[in-house]
């Protein structure tokens, strides 16, 4: 299997600005971004042979092509602090979690050992790309990319995922066993989540540039069989009902700071002598019902701004440095007409309506046209391209992020 590591890296392209969604995809197995969100997605399974057709164009002509990413590269990333690594050992399971020393790591030889990255969209320019296909799918739903690299029998055992996962191979093979069990129960004995009883009624080996797609709840086992195994794992988060509501109460109660109305104390001019003191007044409760319909509670466009800034939420690993943005306002006003301004690949940007969310902070509120139209290019686009004319202003929401390292040239 010496070909998987000493043939090229495959360079994953970036995809076009505005993606085709109802042409059909090799990376989708002939359908249309429309038929597969239609047919398959959170709702079945889709395996697809060469979604990334250069892999198999290249093995035909005895040029095989290897991931873009190095055992090397990934080993090196793990043993960074910034890392977001484990360490999974079979026979018997065990758990660490990075940063990790070189020596730590098993050789590429060793069998049954599995090393996880996530975030690895915001250590590598190919795994941001790979996420780049994927935006037909909304933006609030993405949680990041993961890889996998492992040695022959490497895996992390039968288990199942409460989110939608796309599974590229991108070096050597792995077998996946899938199925639609209901029995989700867990093995309480081990230390990792792998259930306690797995009965699989689909099996493939996927070769690179093969991918699955695996809707939540899907149970599925995935065992390397070539040493340097690498999968690519893009993963679309679910938050709960609660989550979301939790946060959007939680910004909303920040937001309460901003309503000079709601700094008026309570007043009981009407109140009559009671025989029940202990009892909540009823003059109270009747004023708090007023303020809350005033508030409109009941209204989902209250919330939306809490969720839309919560969802817009780096990770709680993600670094920003800005002390390197050293540019005036109007030395970054100059350079907008001629360099383009893109987000930090940590940076997470979400839109609501004609708002714009970065890093859970509102950028366009009570900002100038041509700063809110920025923004929401950034959104949509990823990119602000020059020429931009953007007023020179040390205020403006635009010149903040960058300062902080939100955004970069």
């Amino acid at each position: 299997m010496t070909s998987f590591y000493l043939s090229n890296p495959y360079h994953p392209p970036q995809a076009p600005k505005t993606l085709p969604l109802s042409e059909p995809w090799a990376l989708l197995g002939g359908l249309s971004p429309h038929q597969f969100m239609k047919i398959h997605w959170h709702k079945k399974p889709l395996l697809v042979r060469g979604a990334i057709p250069a892999f198999s164009l290249a093995q035909q002509i005895l040029e095989p092509l290897d991931s873009p990413i190095s055992a090397a590269e990934l080993f090196k990333i793990a043993s960074t602090d910034e890392s977001q690594a484990r360490l999974i050992h079979a026979k018997p399971w065990s758990f660490t979690e990075g940063p990790f020393k070189k020596k730590s790591i098993p050789s590429i030889s060793t069998p049954d050992w599995t090393l996880l990255l996530q975030g690895m969209e915001a250590r590598h320019p190919a795994a941001a790309k790979i996420l780049s296909w994927f935006r037909f799918i909304p933006d609030a739903r993405l949680d990041d990319l993961m890889i996998s690299i492992a040695g022959s029998g490497g895996g992390v055992g039968p288990h199942f995922d409460s989110y939608d996962v796309f599974l590229i191979q991108m070096s050597g093979r792995r077998r996946w066993r899938i199925s639609a069990q209901k029995d989700l129960s867990l093995n309480p004995t081990l230390p990792l989540k792998i259930l306690q009883h797995f009965k699989p009624d689909q099996e493939w080996d996927l070769g690179p540039g093969d991918m699955l797609y695996l809707p939540p709840h899907i149970a599925h086992d995935g065992i390397a069989l070539d040493p340097g195994c690498q999968t690519w794992s893009v993963g679309f988060r679910a938050p709960s009902y609660r989550e979301l509501l939790q946060e959007g109460l939680w910004h909303l109660a920040q937001s309460l700071e901003d309503l000079p109305e709601l700094s008026k104390r309570f007043t009981d001019p009407e109140q009559s002598a009671t025989p029940n003191a202990e009892q909540l007044p009823a003059v109270l409760i009747a004023q708090v019902q007023q303020k809350l319909a005033q508030l409109k509670l009941d209204q989902v466009e209250t919330f939306l701004p809490g969720i839309a800034a919560y969802l817009s939420e780096p990770k709680a690993q993600a670094v920003f440095d800005g002390s390197k943005n050293t540019l005036t306002p109007a030395q970054f006003t100059r350079k907008l007409k001629n360099t383009p301004l893109r987000p930090h690949p940590q940076t997470r940007l979400l839109s609501l309506g004609t708002g714009v969310f970065c890093n859970g902070e509102n950028m366009t509120s009570a900002q100038s046209k041509t700063t809110q139209q920025a923004w929401r290019t950034l959104s949509a686009k990823k990119q602000l391209s020059p020429p931009q004319s953007i007023a020179s202003d040390q205020h403006s929401s635009l010149y903040e992020a960058y300062s902080a390292g939100w955004l970069i040239f």
